[in-house]
């Protein structure tokens, strides 16, 4: 569309934009298969039982959760740039950060992410995720990714992912080396997972280099602030449908599928069902699973980038306890706006479209549907309750 004088733009949607279309076919919810699997270099397949990644977020994920998350079939991404790989007393610093009103906690999350990374924290971290026999994956910044990917290979880590605002395979700098991410996928021994991205072209080269699975989206998550500050950003439904297509097309080319999961923007299970729907294969969740309460933010929660030190891309959000990580996973749901039972959200709406398993739901009709969440809602909304809670 013309947006100015020699100036064109597409459309894009997200997911309040589109709603899926019931099936001709139903079936029964307990019988369709969620499962998800990340291919490993051996020819080999990390198999998860639900296709859920909880983000590498301070406020979300710390051992405890990490081996809950393992425990009920998911996966969840300790930060290795976060709290837990610079402080052995995680828990009186999260204390600090809690305690903290809002005009102060930036800078003290600025002050507090100075400290460096123990290297022997990254090892120990994931020794101990690895322990209760939950899958031990962590991530990292590409500046980062070396060094820390050494350590984490020689501690026997499962899945490391390179994660940044937005990842590119050629990326020029005069003032650091950039990271090689074929050869460093290549000398992992284990598979790496890049992000975030939300192009079909910057999709397809990050798979030609070898990666075992791509994050998409920049900007969605519930505590970041990138599309505020720097303008960045492509809606999900959209970036998902683009990436989608650059792993369909790699996959006709090489034969080898690698799987897109969509990261952020999700916080219901309605929404998580649109990112499947639209092509991913798997999706990463912040906000509803900072509400557990085995999260280590105990109800808070905070993008990666929000104690930078130049230009914080974040914010401290408060979003409360609702219950445990498996009621939010597997309910009983006990509250009313889709944030509980996601599983539950994922296996029902797989049921009334037909789709037997992932890949049938990816090819289901999908509609523009802008009053989806408001026709007939006027009293949901007025009280602040179900599909009009806030």
């Amino acid at each position: 569309m013309w947006i100015g004088k020699n100036r064109k733009a597409r459309v894009t949607y997200g997911f309040d934009e589109i709603a899926l279309v019931p099936g001709a076919v139903t079936i029964n919810p307990q019988e369709v298969d969620i499962t998800f699997s990340i291919p490993k270099k051996d020819g080999g397949r990390i198999q998860l039982d639900i296709p859920i990644l909880a983000s590498a977020m301070d406020g979300v994920v710390d051992v405890r959760f990490a081996k809950e998350m393992g425990r009920l079939g998911g996966l969840a991404v300790l930060n290795l740039e976060g709290i837990q790989t610079r402080y052995d007393n995680s828990e009186e610093i999260l204390d600090e950060i809690l305690k903290s009103n809002k005009e102060q906690v930036t800078a003290l999350l600025q002050k507090l992410y100075q400290k460096p990374v123990q290297e022997q924290l990254i090892a120990q971290r994931i020794r101990e995720i690895k322990e209760s026999g939950a899958i031990a994956a962590v991530s990292s910044i590409p500046q980062k990714a070396e060094l820390y990917g050494r350590i984490a290979a020689e501690a026997g880590v499962d899945i490391f992912v390179i994660q940044s605002t937005v990842s590119t395979v050629r990326h020029i700098s005069s003032e650091y080396k950039s990271l090689n991410l074929k050869q460093f996928c290549d000398e992992m021994p284990s598979p790496v997972i890049v992000g975030n991205t939300v192009s079909y072209e910057v999709t397809l080269e990050m798979m030609e280099c070898g990666v075992a699975g791509v994050l998409i989206g920049v900007g969605p998550g519930a505590a970041c602030t990138s599309r505020g500050v720097l303008g960045l950003g492509v809606p999900q439904v959209t970036a998902t449908v683009d990436c989608a297509a650059a792993r369909n097309a790699y996959y006709k080319k090489s034969g080898r599928y690698i799987p897109i999961i969509t990261d952020g923007g999700m916080s219901k299970g309605g929404d998580v069902c649109k990112a499947l729907a639209c092509g991913a294969d798997a999706v990463m969740v912040g906000s509803a699973f900072a509400r557990a309460t085995e999260a280590p933010g105990r109800g808070d929660h905070w993008g990666m980038a929000t104690p930078h030190a130049n230009l914080p891309r974040g914010t401290r959000i408060h979003v409360g306890t609702t219950g445990r990580l498996e009621q939010i996973l597997f309910g009983p749901a006990e509250v009313d706006d889709g944030s509980q039972n996601l599983v539950g959200a994922i296996t029902t709406c797989m049921g009334n479209v037909g789709a037997a398993n992932i890949r049938e739901f990816q090819e289901i009709e999908i509609i523009i549907a802008p009053s989806i969440k408001t026709e007939g809602k006027l009293f949901q909304t007025i009280q602040s309750v179900g599909m009009g809670s806030k």
